[in-house]
């Protein structure tokens, strides 16, 4: 994504609930970077900063950073939390729960952004960063397929489905449409595992199997399946499983 689409989503999506002069500091910080949840920050610091921009009448932004820490432990935690979870906090109110999604949905945008300018498969740590943002915290399981054209550039990516904490339902079929409907040549599977542990489970095994075997049929190539855990993930195709 480049800078004029950048500053469009911002603008877009957070003018109903920030000044002008809070928006400059946002998009400076995702100019600088600071949304990278791949890289080491002193959350604390990023976090009283954020609510200094938010909320510049909070007088004691460091005790409102620390309760949010308190009860998610860390920013990732934060922007991957449920809205009703953000406003049991001690006041965290509607400023603070739209910036935050702002703040999540421009560090995807930064992360994917990354992934379009070459083969998806030639970045790996790239395409890593940004399914661990998407995918790491989240609480349920969700499946994604990541659909891939000529010379694996990335076409589209899709949630396909959503489960429950150890299981999400997934129908072959739908996917190798899905893929055929955007002219997809080959195809990444991706889903978490929210207890964190990305050793894939017997069904696991199965459900790409059968997806493989799917596409085979009308040339849809399965390239990898990477579950993602907390901290961890595997892939299939590192691991000579596919």
């Amino acid at each position: 994504m480049d800078d004029v689409m950048t500053e469009s989503l911002l603008e877009g999506m957070a003018e109903s609930v920030l000044d002008r002069q809070s928006m400059s500091a946002v998009k400076a910080a995702v100019s600088a970077n600071l949304l990278d949840l791949s890289a080491q920050s002193d959350d604390l610091s990023l976090l009283v900063s954020l609510i200094t921009i938010v909320m510049p009448r909070n007088e004691a932004p460091e005790d409102l950073a620390g309760r949010i820490l308190s009860q998610f432990g860390s920013v990732a935690s934060l922007l991957s939390a449920p809205e009703d979870a953000l406003r049991g906090v001690r006041g965290v109110g509607t400023h603070m729960v739209a910036a935050l999604r702002l703040f999540r949905e421009a560090a995807l945008r930064l992360h994917r952004s990354r992934l379009q300018a070459d083969s998806v498969l030639a970045d790996r740590a790239s395409l890593y960063a940004y399914l661990t943002a998407r995918l790491a915290r989240e609480m349920v399981e969700q499946f994604y397929v990541i659909f891939l054209g000529e010379g694996d550039r990335l076409i589209a990516d899709e949630a396909q489905a959503r489960g429950t904490v150890n299981h999400t339902p997934v129908y072959p079929r739908e996917v190798v449409r899905r893929a055929l409907e955007l002219n997809a040549s080959a195809i990444i599977l991706v889903h978490n595992h929210p207890g964190g542990d990305p050793t894939p489970s017997r069904d696991d095994l199965v459900m790409t199997q059968n997806i493989v075997a799917a596409g085979s049929v009308l040339g849809i190539v399965v390239r990898d399946h990477i579950i993602v855990g907390n901290g961890r993930r595997h892939s299939f195709a590192e691991s000579g499983q596919l």
